[in-house]
């Protein structure tokens, strides 16, 4: 059980990420403040509470691994990676420059922390069920968690990896759906609806779990739970909001990969302190 002074220091942290996205994409004039914000809560909590890892040594065999599918939403991922001490905060200003570590979409080959470079959708869970198998074959008890945005998972590739975790029956494996019921070209549900999800991956042999994505109690809680789960995947289907946080970006679907302009970027900063 996690303690209410632990929690606060969660809830202050996934602000002060919101705060780097914000900064960073409006530096760059460019990236994916939306998606980015509707994730940084469930960052925030598997980079300080849950997951197994050591920053002074991100290649570490027994560490467990995150996958960004979305990869799109960098911004969230780089701002939880430099706040966690894989790399100087102060390069976070670097987001989308020429020559930058800090690129788009992330790249495993330039960027401690990164484990998979991703951008292209669709392809996270693929490489997420490699690596799991590859745990148990090798008898370490590492996890690996990945992440997908609800738009990605209208990818056919999806649910050919969705059999493939059932079928290994990867119970070393969590994946997390951020359902904040937008893409870039409208509402999830009118571009391709994927639901019903629970029932969905329930008959694809998954454990599923829903949860409030921005309730650090219960996305604790569910994550802890999900590590009892054997036999099979755990999926966590994660309702957020888009553009969390920033009030003239919550669940507006044009925050998908616009940026905010000066004054925006000054009232998207007063919402967040």
């Amino acid at each position: 059980m996690v303690d209410q002074e632990r929690l606060e220091f969660l809830r202050q942290k996934a602000q002060l990420v919101r705060k780097h996205i914000v900064q960073m994409v409006t530096e760059a004039n460019s990236g994916h403040p939306g998606g980015s914000l509707s994730a940084a809560d469930l960052l925030t909590a598997l980079y300080f509470q849950v997951m197994r890892i050591n920053p002074e040594k991100p290649d570490w065999p027994e560490r467990d691994r995150f996958i960004l599918s979305k990869g799109h939403a960098s911004p969230v991922l780089y701002a939880v990676l430099a706040e966690r001490g894989y790399f100087p905060v102060e390069e976070l200003s670097t987001f989308r420059k020429i020559n930058s570590r800090l690129q788009g979409h992330p790249d495993m080959k330039k960027l401690p922390g990164v484990e998979m470079s991703t951008g292209s959708l669709g392809q996270g869970l693929s490489v997420a069920n490699g690596m799991a198998l590859a745990g148990k074959l090798d008898n370490l008890d590492y996890r690996v968690y990945v992440l997908l945005g609800d738009g990605e998972i209208e990818e056919g590739q999806v649910w050919e990896a969705a059999m493939t975790s059932a079928h290994y029956k990867l119970d070393n494996l969590i994946a997390v759906v951020d359902y904040n019921g937008l893409q870039i070209d409208g509402p999830v549900s009118e571009v391709m609806n994927p639901g019903p999800l629970q029932e969905k991956w329930r008959a694809f042999g998954w454990h599923v779990f829903t949860i409030d994505g921005h309730d650090f109690k219960e996305i604790l809680a569910t994550l802890e739970a999900a590590r009892e789960i054997k036999g099979k995947p755990v999926m966590i289907i994660a309702n957020t909001i888009k553009g969390k946080g920033v009030s003239f970006m919550e669940n507006k679907v044009e925050w998908h990969g616009t940026v905010p302009s000066k004054e925006q970027f000054e009232q998207a900063i007063s919402d967040l302190s």
